[in-house]
């Protein structure tokens, strides 16, 4: 369970530092927080490894996860283009990565059943 919320964390905390950069256009203060999130995000996904979670996996979630909020987010804060088309896209990106940690799972259940 922990190292599913490190996971939102690291995802959190990258979607933060991705908005704050294009806040940070017109406040230069907020570089501070694209620096803080872009390192905790990458702390917290290191963490996320050595809790034993697959890189792929842990990436493609991280990876995923983050790409939708971003623009989901900046779509409500920056009144940014959100248009069905990026919403099915987006949609489609998050089921692959549903597909390959299920997939990992199973894999490793009979990685485990051999030995």
């Amino acid at each position: 369970m922990l190292k599913w919320l490190l996971l939102g964390g690291a995802i959190v905390t990258e979607v933060a530092g991705s908005l704050s950069l294009k806040g940070a256009l017109d406040h230069r203060l907020l570089y501070i927080v694209v620096v803080v999130g872009y390192l905790a995000a990458f702390v917290l996904l290191t963490l996320v490894l050595r809790a034993g979670v697959a890189v792929g996996v842990a990436y493609g979630i991280w990876g995923a996860l983050g790409v939708a909020l971003t623009a989901l987010l900046s779509a409500i804060i920056f009144g940014e283009l959100l248009t069905p088309l990026m919403v099915v896209g987006m949609a489609l990106v998050i089921a692959g990565v549903l597909c390959v940690e299920l997939g990992s799972g199973h894999a490793a259940r009979k990685t485990e059943a051999v030995e």
